[in-house]
């Protein structure tokens, strides 16, 4: 990830979050059905950025179609971003109350600079592509590797250049965002990439024998690629009871994907005025859970092991030098606490 300044990051954040809540479209309920909606004060209107893809924002999707907001006794501006390390600086900032970021960018929540609110899901959608007649990592010595820093493309090919005994400086690592590295790969401007699905069933269109050199499943007994909602720790501090609400509507959106994933991906579809086959090849490249398998989880401990081997995995590509413990930046309390009436 590039590292802005403090005073070019906080610039780039607050131009994005400007422009971004001009164009947000907004789910308004001023009382809730459950009866619990409070006062303006103890229920402000919730600024939560998304990402537009599947991943991003399936759940904001349901929540708006499913009146979940209202139900819950919230009103709600929704803005888009590009990425997950802005929404994090628009957090830091106070222009964003909750966001989305892929596992990529989980190492910034591990460094004090966010809450995670909840897991969303479990990636398989990140490989490592080559052009053909690439067939292995060790092939990629001294070859030009796009990847957008910063997010789970960086991770795979960071993690499957370690497991052949190498690191990125034997690479000649590029560093695009998600579209040009679709565009650099398809015309043979790079000889790999790192990278994920959809956006590779779009580059396959153009170069239909490109190689897989490594995907997420290789490297399921060392790390979790977990996508998650994340908090301003001053909005939670400051409104708990409109944090307790977020998570309720979090919570039954997780239920509804969970049990209507061929729903979930036409509304999300609509949302974003977008391809819902592109967006059901992104469904199925993860895993979704519902809000009761995310509270065993949570409960039996295996998110804080995720969460910690992530960290550790941050420390040894030098994103981290001192992580915090996962149990300080996981509300997971909060989340099983909302469940319970």
């Amino acid at each position: 990830m590039t590292r802005f300044s403090r005073a070019r990051g906080a610039a780039a954040a607050a131009a994005i979050v400007t422009a971004a809540l001009a164009l947000a479209g907004c789910s308004a309920g001023s009382s809730g059905d459950n009866g619990d909606a409070g006062s303006a004060e103890d229920s402000p209107t919730v600024r939560f950025g998304y990402i537009a893809d599947f991943n991003g924002a399936s759940l904001l999707a349901i929540a708006d179609d499913q009146d979940l907001w209202k139900k819950h006794g919230l009103e709600v501006e929704t803005p888009v971003f590009t990425n997950g390390p802005l929404q994090i600086q628009a957090l830091g900032t106070n222009d964003l109350d909750f966001g989305y970021i892929g596992p990529g960018a989980m190492w910034l929540p591990a460094s004090g600079q966010a809450q995670v609110a909840s897991i969303n899901s479990l990636g398989n959608a990140d490989r490592v592509i080559a052009q053909p007649g690439i067939d292995s990592i060790e092939d990629l010595k001294g070859k030009k590797v796009a990847v957008p820093e910063g997010t789970s493309g960086d991770m795979i090919l960071t993690m499957a250049l370690k497991s052949a005994g190498m690191s990125i400086s034997d690479v000649q690592k590029v560093a695009m965002d998600p579209s040009t590295v679709v565009a650099a790969f398809s015309s043979g401007q790079v000889d790999a990439a790192g990278i994920w699905y959809p956006l590779i069933d779009t580059i396959e269109k153009q170069v239909p024998d490109l190689e897989i050199l490594a995907e997420n499943e290789d490297f399921s007994d060392e790390v979790a690629f977990p996508s998650a909602f994340v908090a301003n720790p001053t909005f939670t501090k400051e409104h708990p009871e409109a944090t307790k609400k977020v998570l309720a509507v979090l919570r039954d959106a997780m239920d509804y994907r969970a049990e209507n994933l061929d729903d979930t991906v036409k509304i999300t579809a609509a949302m974003l005025k977008g391809d819902a086959d592109a967006f059901a090849s992104d469904a199925k490249n993860a895993k979704y859970l519902s809000s009761s398998e995310l509270d065993e989880l949570t409960e039996d401990g295996t998110v804080a092991t995720w969460l910690t081997s992530l960290n550790e995995y941050f420390v040894s590509a030098g994103k981290l030098d001192k992580p915090t413990d996962a149990s300080t930046y996981y509300l997971g309390d909060e989340f099983v606490a909302a469940g319970k009436k």
